[in-house]
């Protein structure tokens, strides 16, 4: 699928014209996921399989920055990815049409039932501390904190919303978008784009990790590979929280909570049979049948 020009996405914290002159090196990976969809858990897994080892040398968003992040100078991470000498592998919530597609690149795009996503993000919200979030992109840390809503009603506000998807990514909208983007380019034959469901992450971890290693061209060590699954488990990166998550920089008020169930349903369990049927409603609207089959978990086939 060509792409001439990469759309802009932006909000209050992310820009993805910061993609804009990006130097590509032959096995770079780009990991473009929508946010609380298992972006930490496959920067984790690629971390894995580049070095061989659950003993990563650095802290995760050092090994793996956030090019599209406002938070920090864009001449700073770059700098820091220009100077790695392992294979990279970069973060983005960035559609895949928003960035460079460049063919020594491979893109892999997790997917999440998108009321498991919402959910997640709902309570993620109540963990980042907006006042430094703020002051970090520029903005006055003084202003008053949005009302927070209890999270059924949240959640119904989500599902309705019908406003521009390239201002909110995380919308619902923004999500199907995401998702069905980076489908239609692997139905069209795309080799380099590597599309993967957060269910296989949680009950299929070993297969889902040695398709990887085979796509990305990593060899499998049978003797030191059962560490790596192990290490890509939830429970693992619970413990290991201080050094997988995305930020030290005191935007999250509790690094522990980052990582704070790691399961599917929650977000059916939370509607009742009328606002699940709305929202298969509004699904139907944004997205083609095959794709809703797989997101939705009725089987993994692309």
């Amino acid at each position: 699928m060509s792409q001439a020009v990469p759309v802009r996405y932006r909000s209050h914290d992310e820009d993805s014209a910061r993609w804009n002159g990006f130097r590509f090196r032959e096995g770079d990976i780009v990991i473009s996921t929508r946010s609380k969809s298992g972006t930490t858990w496959m920067q984790t897994i690629c971390a894995l399989l580049v070095f061989g080892t659950p003993e990563l040398p650095q802290p995760l968003a050092d090994l793996s920055p956030w090019l599209d992040w406002l938070v920090e100078p864009r001449d700073e991470v770059v700098a820091r990815l220009e100077g790695q000498q392992h294979r990279r592998f970069i973060k983005t919530h960035t559609p895949l049409d928003g960035i460079p597609i460049d063919p020594r690149a491979t893109y892999i795009v997790v997917a999440r039932h998108p009321l498991d996503l919402a959910v997640s993000l709902y309570h993620q919200g109540g963990n980042i501390d907006r006042a430094r979030l703020r002051e970090l992109t520029g903005e006055d840390p003084n202003a008053p904190d949005p009302p927070r809503p209890e999270l059924v009603d949240w959640l119904r506000a989500w599902i309705a919303w019908d406003g521009d998807r390239h201002l909110q990514m995380d919308s619902l909208p923004g999500v199907m978008w995401h998702i069905g983007d980076a489908w239609a380019r692997v139905v069209a034959g795309a080799d380099n784009v590597v599309l993967v469901h957060y269910d296989q992450l949680l009950g299929e971890r070993d297969a889902t990790m040695r398709g990887l290693a085979a796509r990305l061209g990593f060899p499998v060590d049978e003797a030191t590979w059962p560490a790596l699954v192990r290490a890509a488990g939830f429970e693992a990166m619970q413990q290991n929280a201080e050094r997988l998550i995305p930020a030290s920089n005191g935007i999250l008020k509790d690094a522990n909570a980052f990582f704070r169930r790691g399961v599917s349903g929650a977000g059916r369990a939370t509607l009742s049979t009328d606002e699940l049927a709305a929202y298969h409603d509004r699904a139907a609207q944004l997205a083609a049948a095959d794709v809703l089959r797989w997101l939705h978990h009725d089987g993994y086939d692309t």
